[in-house]
């Protein structure tokens, strides 16, 4: 009885699609839903639809421009470290050894 097995030879890697590294999926997507919002919103106010498609489509070309540009500079962890390197502080004071 000879069984076979495929070997996941993706784990352990970042998720990427279309290019898009790890969180830039979600931001991407996020920023997607938030501008379906956006024009349901513009619609129920009464402007007009040429105008919210317009802006629609202007804003997703800006979202997708910025995410793919922070994608290529940030990478899969560069925000989060960029962040993170933000939060620690510039000099770090010991008084201790100088106490009797």
């Amino acid at each position: 009885m000879n069984s076979v097995y495929t070997i996941n030879k993706g784990v352990g890697r970042p998720v990427v699609f279309k290019g898009l590294k790890a969180q830039w999926i979600w931001y991407l997507g996020g920023g997607i839903l938030g501008l379906l919002l956006l024009f349901t919103l513009l619609y129920i106010m009464g402007l007009p639809v040429v105008f919210c498609i317009t802006l629609i489509i202007f804003l997703g070309c800006m979202l997708f421009y910025l995410v793919y540009r922070f994608n290529a500079r940030f990478g899969e962890y560069g925000l989060m470290k960029k962040m993170a390197a933000k939060a620690v502080p510039p000099v770090i004071y010991c008084d201790q050894m100088f106490r009797a």
